[in-house]
């Protein structure tokens, strides 16, 4: 597990948890395009930078926990995650905000090459991702959720504590025929999502 550009100006230290907003990257914050990394093909989806300034306005910590399996499989490495990161922490700027941090997986159990072809906990569906940054950042999952396009992330939601979301965005649609009735929250976006958040906490 890799964490990748911390944004750390508005944590305090604090006698009580905080609560967080985990955020899938690909198909929650940005365009789907399989295996991005190169900074000309990043598109925010429509409203995505607003709804992490509410969240951040808000009070919530905002972190990114994203199964990026194109390290394992060789097709580009950390240094690419990161000059992304940094860019769309750049491009969030804009609008007075940013992400608390980024966290990576960087492993495939099958597809992965040398020390990245592991079993690991940290590629969601296990919750490693947002258990190592509730350490790091004392966050009360409990009281966190957890936003995303795919099965894997309502899992790791879910196996953390949190309240998980499926958004209909990127593989949202699809995704949803794998989910049992009422597992998770329904929203469209993520800008339908944050407002659910902030109307439920």
């Amino acid at each position: 597990m890799t964490l990748l550009t911390p944004h750390s100006s508005r944590l305090t230290s604090r006698n009580t948890a905080r609560q967080a907003v985990f955020l899938d990257r690909d198909g929650t914050i940005n365009v789907e395009k399989d295996y991005l990394y190169r900074v000309e093909d990043f598109a925010f989806l429509a409203g995505a930078p607003q709804a992490i300034k509410s969240l951040k306005d808000a009070g919530f910590l905002v972190i990114v926990v994203t199964n990026q399996s194109g390290v394992a499989r060789g097709y580009f490495d950390e240094a690419d995650v990161d000059r992304l990161h940094r860019h769309i922490q750049g491009e969030l700027a804009r609008y007075a905000t940013a992400i608390d941090a980024f966290y990576i997986c960087p492993h495939h159990p099958q597809h992965g090459q040398g020390n990245d072809r592991i079993e690991c906990d940290c590629r969601k569906g296990k919750p490693g991702m947002l258990l190592q940054a509730a350490a790091d950042f004392d966050i009360d999952l409990s009281s966190s959720w957890m936003v995303g396009d795919k099965l894997a992330d309502v899992q790791a939601g879910e196996g953390a504590g949190c309240r998980p979301i499926l958004v209909l965005t990127g593989y949202g649609s699809q995704e949803r025929l794998k989910l049992d009735e009422g597992r998770a929250e329904i929203c469209a976006d993520l800008i339908a999502a944050a407002n659910l958040i902030l109307v439920g906490s």
